[in-house]
């Protein structure tokens, strides 16, 4: 990324200052200014997350920050209520008590002398939902916003169920928010008040994972954000390689605002640090919006495409920048591949059963269920999970095959318990034997109907089904087969279902249903992006490299396969351990992640994460521990957790939780 040092306004910074809300609390907040906004207001943009502006955000957050305000805008980084140096407690995620501050904070920000009244929202994951939530509030001062890796949708698209099927995700992020929101505000900000404050949180801390556990379907905590309330421009962007993306297409189609949406190939990271490549001149881009909406400047971004999309190709890094004017698009059409035994076939053919029990250890070459843009957390090769799933095959493409959109599998089906699932994936087989993972879904069996009423499958049964598959941009080369991969089994991205379950599928009758995109000549004069550009970094000096080990341990004598992932390192923007310089502090974060199963009984997987958080200044040193242990019973789930918070080497408070939670057909 090529670092910028001289912009159009000189910029100072606030490191700290208070947003008062009505009800007396405070909000933490970093402020980047033109140096002439007290004379020359400015537009403002505001970041509203609980990941601490002070620490471990830093490094992520000051090329960004600086980046607009020397582009003329007041950027705002806000922690929300029990975050960081802010008042108060986090008790979950996304609250009515969130959003209304965020309303506040709008408010307050607007009315500020340097402040031209007129207010944009940035956020990436939890910001990125969180913008979309406040815009539906309609703050009057909110003119246009920009979510990344966001989503309007928070059961089909967020960590804990993915189509009615409970994500280990959600242990695994549940814990490190219990870690993240039980560390103290920082005394050098808030004075001898952080240990009252901090005790407070230890105090009132909540087990997120078990929140979330007790709505495993779709009720009404799951809320989702009224498309038609928001009246704002919406920006929205992600990439292939993230877990949100599905909300991009949903929300071009769903909003009446202006809307414009990128996705490119990246993961759960901004573009302009985009992994895997190419990174973009985002922070360009999202300058053209802004200037748009809250400045009044015609920047033609409305003149361009609807959306543009990275059109990927299964060759490491390779592919294009394509666009679409209109979404749906009128160009995608729909392509059926009928099912026969172990192929793909362009006729249908004769219905035929085929039986198939899939072992419970299929998905150890998924990869993590999102990725941050690491090379160890992509899926791997899948022979060996296409070796435990039914597959079906087309003869080699003899030309290039590009779709865009959503695949749908159409399966006529029984299986053989009250409670099962399906995994479909979508994979490109290269001429070597190699298998690529293009796309994939599940679906929970007993939410074949709704998510919001789900039904028991009455075994022995056939059902018609149809499981979509996350969108996804690919070109399939010639020579390349289409394969298509079907396992009652998906760990350990997946909870497995209580029994053993044997797939009876009927071919002939079932299919595969491909958004095929015919080429357009205009994608080859679409505007280029220009090269990613940032503000310096914070200063930080690594005292220990990041380090990422997984591995997968098998026990042959007793059939079990531990599946580990241990990872030394800042979660948040930093890099391994290390110390801000500017204000003498050192931080410190590791991961163990730990799923068990054996291959005869799915009842024996057992998931294990622990999270641990440290900060240190000279003699003042916290940290905070997280470890949750996660099984079932075939009627529930039992859920174990320690929090454990340090002053020093001192102990000073442990809380533990150990609950019980009804399975509610997943």
């Amino acid at each position: 990324m090529k670092v910028v040092t001289a912009f159009p306004r000189p910029v100072r910074r606030i490191e700290h200052c208070w947003i008062p809300l009505p009800d007396g609390c405070r909000l933490a907040a970093r402020v980047w200014l033109p140096e002439d906004a007290g004379t020359s207001p400015v537009p403002a943009i505001v970041e509203y997350i609980p990941y601490r502006k002070r620490d471990f955000t830093r490094a992520r957050d000051e090329p960004m920050h600086h980046y607009f305000a020397g582009h003329g805008y007041a950027a705002v980084r806000v922690d929300v209520r029990g975050a960081g140096e802010s008042d108060g407690v986090l008790l979950d995620e996304y609250s009515e008590q969130e959003i209304g501050d965020g309303v506040g904070v709008i408010d307050w920000i607007a009315s500020q002398p340097w402040c031209t009244g007129a207010v944009g929202m940035i956020g990436k994951s939890w910001g990125g939902f969180n913008v979309l939530q406040i815009a539906a509030r309609r703050p009057p001062a909110l003119q246009a916003v920009i979510t990344v890796c966001g989503s309007d949708d928070r059961y089909a698209d967020d960590a804990h169920y993915m189509g009615g099927c409970l994500l280990n995700e959600n242990l695994t992020w549940g814990s490190v928010l219990l870690a993240s929101s039980a560390l103290p505000p920082d005394p050098a900000l808030v004075g001898e008040r952080w240990r009252a404050l901090w005790l407070a949180r230890l105090d009132h801390a909540v087990l997120f994972p078990e929140v979330w556990l007790r709505h495993q379907r779709r009720d009404a905590y799951w809320r989702h954000t009224d498309l038609e309330r928001i009246t704002c421009a919406v920006y929205a962007v992600g990439g292939w390689a993230d877990a949100y993306t599905n909300a991009i297409p949903r929300l071009l189609a769903g909003l009446t605002a202006p809307r414009k949406g990128l996705i490119g190939p990246w993961a759960h990271v901004y573009p302009h640090t985009g992994a895997p490549g190419p990174a973009i001149g985002f922070l360009q881009e999202a300058l053209r919006w802004w200037d748009r909406w809250l400045k009044g400047i015609d920047t033609g971004v409305l003149d361009e495409p609807l959306c543009r999309i990275w059109m990927q190709e299964s060759a490491d890094g390779a592919g294009r920048w394509v666009a679409e004017a209109t979404w749906p698009s009128p160009r995608i059409t729909p392509k059926r591949h009928a099912l026969a035994p172990g192929r793909l076939e362009e006729a249908r053919g004769p219905e035929l059963p085929v039986e198939w029990r899939s072992p419970p250890s299929v998905g150890l070459a998924a990869g993590d269920w999102c990725s941050f843009g690491g090379e160890d957390d992509a899926p791997t090769d899948q022979r060996d999970d296409d070796a435990g799933s039914l597959t079906f095959d087309s003869a080699p493409l003899g030309e290039r095959l590009e779709i865009l959109g959503a695949p749908v599998a159409v399966l006529e089906l029984a299986v053989d318990r009250p409670q099962a699932f399906l995994a479909v994936r979508l994979n490109e087989i290269l001429p070597d034997g190699s298998s690529v993972r293009v796309t994939y879904g599940v679906l929970n069996l007993t939410h074949r109907a709704s998510h919001e009423h789900p039904e028991a499958i009455e075994p022995g049964r056939r059902y018609g089904v149809r499981v979509a598959l996350n969108h996804i941009a690919h070109a399939f080369a010639a020579g390349s087969r289409l394969r298509l991969a079907l396992s009652t089994a998906y760990w350990p991205v997946v909870w497995p279902s209580p029994q053993p379950v044997t797939l009876t599928l009927f071919t002939g009758a079932s299919g595969l249903e491909l958004p095929v995109r015919a080429p357009d000549p205009g994608d080859d004069r679409l505007r280029p992006f220009e090269e990613p550009e940032g503000a310096p970094p914070a200063s930080y000096v690594e005292l220990r490299p990041r380090r990422v080990e997984r591995t997968v341990e098998r026990d042959g004598a007793a059939g079990e396969i531990v599946y580990a992932v241990v990872t030394e390192g800042a979660e948040f923007g930093a890099g391994g351990q290390g110390r801000i310089e500017e204000i003498d502090l050192e931080l410190e974060q590791s991961s163990v992640r730990r799923y068990r199963i054996q291959e005869r009984d799915p009842l024996t997987a057992r998931a294990e994460v622990v999270h641990r958080m440290g900060l240190r200044r000279g003699t003042w040193a916290v940290t905070v521990e997280s470890h949750a242990w996660f099984s079932a019973t075939r009627e529930a789930f039992e859920l174990r957790a320690r929090l454990e918070a340090f002053e020093g080497d001192t102990l000073l408070r442990s809380r533990t939780w150990d609950c019980r939670v009804a399975r509610d057909g997943v």
